[in-house]
């Protein structure tokens, strides 16, 4: 049962990103009437776009779901879904919206979420993780199991995009797999479980490096009232959203002097980004050099200048030529590899 005036028994937070409207849908439809947790759902959502994304869950189950406001407070049997360009976080019983960093280029981000419920409610907080790529969720999911707490994720056979799903599964941070529609079934069973007040006191002992993180994400925009350096060595690595350094916190994750927070698939995701417009911007720029070789060369007389301006204009059409099919090749590849 839910506590005193509507307080929730425990917290479900959600996080999906590529595929995570349809399997969100799903989860919702099945989610029992009287669920007697509080919902948090962060999806990767674009920072200047509108979202309907609350809409379509409160129309797809019998729960009540709504745009997360700042300073509302948790309420059983109600989801509350995070707005573009705001983290989603909890204090003191009651939603947070915030202008921290993003992290893996997100804001939300289901790591920042996740982080955030399993320190204020440890045992009490459950982590599902849906559909989505690379590996935002994983992270958060082992803070909630280092507290205490319960984590799920959607069986990546079912899921439309099962990076995200089968990264937390391989990480080892996962306690239960189950189809998206199947969600609120398991939900039911364990909010029946009973908590000792000694699992309680075990599993909220301070955590400075998880509060560190907790405080950065809960931070206005473009704050600098922190130290990030507490949270470990430079890594040698810098921040593709800055070009700061990048702090390492684990094996598979850094943070920047600013904030951004990264986890190492994203880190590599963003650096093949950067290869790939800085190959765009290098065959743009041969393009450009081979026209203007031949109209430089077309407008002088038949000599040495002419021939050397022919030259360069056919050094540069044969390095186009080059780099044209090697990032065919590359795009090639990576489809293929998409494919799996």
């Amino acid at each position: 049962m839910a506590g005193i005036d509507g307080m929730p028994k425990g917290i479900v937070a959600v996080g999906a990103s590529a595929g995570g409207v349809e399997a969100l849908g799903e989860m919702a439809a099945g989610l029992p009437a009287d669920l007697p947790n509080a919902l948090l759902v962060a999806l990767h959502l674009p920072a200047n776009a509108p979202s309907v994304l609350a809409r379509i869950i409160d129309r797809s189950g019998p729960l009540p779901a709504m745009p997360a406001k700042d300073g509302a407070p948790l309420e059983a049997g109600v989801i509350y879904v995070a707005v573009p360009n705001h983290h989603l976080l909890v204090a003191d019983h009651q939603v947070l919206l915030s202008e921290g960093p993003t992290e893996n280029g997100h804001r939300p981000a289901i790591n920042a979420l996740f982080r955030s419920v399993a320190l204020h409610f440890g045992p009490r907080s459950i982590g599902v993780l849906l559909s989505g790529v690379l590996d935002d969720g994983v992270l958060g999911m082992a803070a909630i199991r280092s507290r205490g707490g319960i984590t799920i994720a959607q069986h990546p056979d079912e899921a439309v995009f099962a990076a995200m799903p089968t990264n937390a599964i391989q990480a080892g941070v996962v306690d239960h797999r189950v189809a998206a529609a199947d969600v609120g079934n398991l939900l039911a069973q364990l909010a029946d479980r009973e908590l000792e007040e000694q699992d309680m006191d075990k599993h909220m002992q301070p955590d400075d490096s998880m509060e560190l993180e907790n405080r950065i994400a809960m931070g206005r925009r473009f704050s600098t009232s922190f130290d990030s350096e507490a949270l470990g060595p430079h890594s040698g690595y810098t921040c593709p959203d800055c070009n700061g350094s990048l702090i390492m916190v684990s094996e598979k994750n850094y943070r920047c002097r600013v904030g951004h927070a990264w986890t190492a698939d994203a880190l590599l995701k963003a650096r093949d980004d950067e290869i790939e417009g800085a190959l765009w911007v290098a065959l743009r720029s041969l393009q450009e050099k081979a026209k203007l070789s031949r109209k430089l060369a077309s407008n002088v007389s038949p000599g040495m200048l002419s021939q050397r301006y022919t030259e360069l204009a056919n050094e540069a059409e044969h390095a186009m030529s080059v780099l044209s099919r090697r990032l065919s090749e590359a795009a090639s590849v990576a489809g293929e590899r998409g494919a799996d």
